[in-house]
């Protein structure tokens, strides 16, 4: 971003103020707008600077977010079978997780309440 001088602002100033019919001339009252628009010069550029390096620590930090977004849901590659290390067959039982399942009972439905009549 563009630096503002001191020097600067402080015509801007004036020719505002000459435009409106107000001419600044040499005296304390002058020299003291002149040190009054120094210290606002100053404090902008300092907040420029401090901003530009906030927003590149921020994206900074974004980037290194969306990394490990990106690592955490990336798809997982599929396992490749290696051809080297020859597979045993197991047996029937322990390929299904040892004996076979129960088959579960069938829970009845709730049934809805009956309304009473009335009398």
């Amino acid at each position: 971003m563009n630096t503002i001088e001191k020097q600067e602002l402080f015509e801007h100033l004036s020719s505002f103020l000459k435009s409106k019919g107000v001419v600044l001339e040499d005296g304390p009252y002058t020299q003291r707008i002149k040190k009054g628009c120094g210290i606002i010069a100053d404090t902008v550029n300092k907040s420029q600077s401090a901003l530009a390096a906030a927003r590149g620590k921020l994206d900074r930090g974004l980037d290194k977010v969306r990394q490990v977004i990106h690592e955490k849901t990336a798809p997982k590659p599929a396992p490749t079978p290696s051809s080297s290390a020859p597979t045993a067959s197991k047996p029937e039982s322990a390929k299904k997780g040892g004996a076979p399942a129960k088959p579960r009972k069938a829970r009845p439905s709730p049934r809805p309440a009956r309304r009473r009549a009335r009398p």
